[in-house]
């Protein structure tokens, strides 16, 4: 009983921090492959070499870096639990005695005193270093998105009318329909033909708390105020880039910045899988003309039962026109401002067909008829989704981008941000993304997995079979 009531909290032991901390410590594997010698450099200009001594800037740094890493919620929590973590003393270099940074100074710092640029320098620094070390295959990319709950009250809000948003492709869509325009002898399309010459106004709904975030509503999901994560990974589950809107934005909408951000850095990049929100005609097109391959699912169209399906009528390159599967012609009679082509019977011709309901025609005997002015890069989709290595590529989406997804929800606290406007909410998840990265650098270097664990694509896509399927 008297070795069971031993109380040796007061005893004193003579040893150092580093040996209380495991050899194999995740963040002894961080130190081994970071370098911090530039961040002095990067901010040192914004700092004032007078007066009382400052925080050492790659502490703070590091601070932040842990509350990431393990998913803390707030500066508040990190700096407790930093205060009592033998571990995470070791890394900012204190000793069990020495005084943490008070949180309010590491934010601050974040805040005020460092340039707005630098969360995206050490995103960039620490993919960079993955790419040094052979652990990045670019060679398949994948994008998608992610909802993060903003904080705002979804009880606190109000409608507005907001300018349409510009689409980067309006200008040349507008002009490939013009030129169609001309020759169906119709009238050309102007931007004074719009209510305004933004494409007019829509309503929204705008949080009182948070007016940066947006509505978010999918399927049975209950609606609230949310911010999206648009993000692209390679193969390997590194993050490439990231653009964060608000939670009401498209993901076709964002798809450009973030396509533009990871084809610049790895034009090397073949192939673009995505999800069915992907799925537009000007994706479709800028990817292929790119000279990329662009990998999207199978989307189920609401056809009406009973009636004839769109490839059950043949086309006509030569006449432009469509040919019903009992022998009706559907003329092009128009494109509309959005790049839909219309097709239309004559209803003299077919008021009397006795297929008419299965044609889906009106009362009159006209049937209309729709595809794209960019249907044939659809076209080309449908056929890469066909392919077998298409089809392979797509499964991957689960052990690339959706594990990433899954990840920082689950194991980096990106549910949910406690950060306001649009400009905070994205350094946030830059740093999550760089912790990530940071992460997987840190394990991989440490098990001298670098060179097996990067197997790259080429492999399989210079297999004559593979070649025969793309071709």
């Amino acid at each position: 009983m008297e070795e069971w009531s031993k109380d040796a909290r007061r005893e004193v032991v003579l040893t150092d921090i580093d040996t209380l901390v495991p050899k194999d410590h995740l963040l002894r594997k961080i130190e081994k492959v970071m370098d911090y010698g530039w961040i002095y450099e990067r901010l040192d200009p914004y700092y004032k070499h007078e007066g009382r001594p400052p925080v050492d800037p790659v502490v703070i740094i590091k601070m932040v870096l842990l509350q990431h890493l393990y998913g803390i919620p707030s500066l508040r929590r990190t700096y407790a639990e930093i205060d009592v973590n033998v571990a995470y003393r070791w890394f900012l270099g204190y000793n069990l005695l020495d005084r943490i940074p008070h949180f309010a100074t590491v934010s601050y710092a974040f805040c005020n005193r460092f340039p707005a640029s630098l969360t995206e320098d050490i995103f960039e620094h620490i993919l960079n270093k993955a790419i040094n070390n052979r652990m990045v295959d670019p060679s398949a990319v994948f994008i998608d998105g992610t909802h993060i709950k903003a904080s705002a009250n979804k009880k606190k809000l109000q409608k507005e009318q907001v300018k349409k948003a510009a689409k980067i492709y309006d200008e040349q869509l507008r002009r490939e329909v013009n030129e169609e325009r001309e020759k169906l002898g119709k009238k050309p399309i102007n931007d004074d033909d719009d209510d305004s010459n933004d494409g007019g106004t829509v309503e929204k709904t705008v949080s009182s708390t948070d007016p940066e975030c947006g509505m978010f509503v999918k399927g049975e999901h209950e609606r609230q105020f949310a911010y999206e994560a648009h993000t692209a990974c390679d193969r390997n589950g590194f993050i490439l880039g990231v653009e964060v809107t608000a939670g009401n934005v498209s993901d076709s909408v964002a798809w450009d910045k973030v396509y533009e951000e990871v084809t610049e850095r790895f034009p090397e990049s073949k192939y673009i899988v995505m999800d069915a929100g992907y799925k537009t005609p000007w994706i479709a097109k800028r990817t292929l003309e790119d000279d990329r391959i662009p990998v999207l699912p199978y989307t189920r169209k609401n056809y009406k039962e009973g009636t004839y399906r769109p490839w059950e009528y043949t086309y006509d390159p030569v006449t432009d026109s469509f040919t019903c599967p009992h022998g009706g012609t559907l003329r092009h009679t128009t494109t509309d401002r959005d790049g839909r082509r219309v097709y239309r019977t004559v209803p003299q011709k077919c008021k009397n067909c006795p297929y008419k309901a299965k044609c889906g025609a009106n009362e009159k005997g006209q049937k209309v008829l729709q595809t794209h002015i960019w249907q044939e890069y659809l076209d080309v989709v449908e056929q890469v989704r066909l392919n077998p290595l298409g089809k392979a590529l797509y499964a991957k989406r689960k052990e690339t981008i959706e594990r990433v997804f899954a990840d920082v929800k689950e194991k980096h606290a990106m549910r949910y941000t406690h950060h306001r406007s649009l400009a905070r909410v994205e350094r946030w998840v830059r740093l999550k993304f760089a912790a990530m990265n940071l992460k997987k650098l840190a394990n991989w270097s440490w098990k001298n997995s670098a060179s097996p664990a990067c197997i790259t694509l080429f492999a399989i896509f210079s297999h004559p079979y593979a070649r025969l399927c793309w071709a």
